[in-house]
């Protein structure tokens, strides 16, 4: 049974939550143990689901928990505490795998026409050609730049579901909006990835 983001806070949960973080941001820096406690073992269950490795995991809760505890100042309420948590979480989990240079190669062909328009994650075939590899690291490199271009809110649902392999519901939740939102936003990316990369296909196949 694959992780799912837990929904709206309780009441309880909520309230305890937000006077942990009015008391902190007024100085208790010790309210601050109360929150990691109180979200520690869900945070931790998130990061398994992301990176399918307990050592790996351990680290993105480790980055999350630092990275919250020096910008608690900054929160607003404006998302409850446990979202807010969660997208904290998958940033770091993304700069942690992008730090360890962990490369999956899109396969642009599933980008430009696949099955109901998906794009999927290819491993490198041990039998290509120096040219083969050439041409994977060249719609590696152009795959990355269109996912680059597209705006904040397609980016970020396109990486949540398609490389991250989230559920509509969890996206959902983790983000507070519509599950329609988000099938819009992913509908949107799609369209534009399979634009920005055409011209780069038909250089590769001329």
């Amino acid at each position: 049974m694959g992780f799912t983001v837990r929904g709206d806070e309780s009441s309880d949960d909520g309230t305890e939550d937000r006077s942990a973080i009015c008391r902190f941001q007024g100085g208790e820096t010790q309210a601050f143990d109360e929150l990691m406690q109180r979200h520690q073992r869900r945070a931790y269950a998130f990061a398994y689901h992301l990176t399918k490795g307990h050592d790996e995991a351990g680290d993105v809760v480790a980055d999350t928990f630092l990275r919250v505890y020096r910008s608690l100042n900054r929160f607003r309420g404006d998302s409850s505490f446990s979202s807010w948590l969660y997208r904290i979480e998958l940033n770091c989990f993304l700069d942690i795998r992008k730090r360890a240079r962990y490369r999956s190669v899109l396969n642009l062909d599933e980008a430009l026409g696949g099955h109901d328009g998906l794009v999927v994650m290819n491993n490198a075939d041990d039998r290509q050609t120096p040219h083969d590899h050439l041409e994977r690291r060249e719609r590696h490199s152009a795959i990355e730049k269109a996912v680059k271009r597209l705006c904040p809110e397609q980016r970020e649902a396109f990486t949540m579901f398609q490389i991250e392999e989230m559920s509509y519901v969890d996206i959902a939740k983790v983000l507070e909006i519509p599950i329609g939102t988000i099938k819009s936003r992913l509908h949107r990316a799609r369209f534009q990835l399979r634009r920005s990369l055409v011209p780069h296909d038909s250089r590769v196949h001329a």
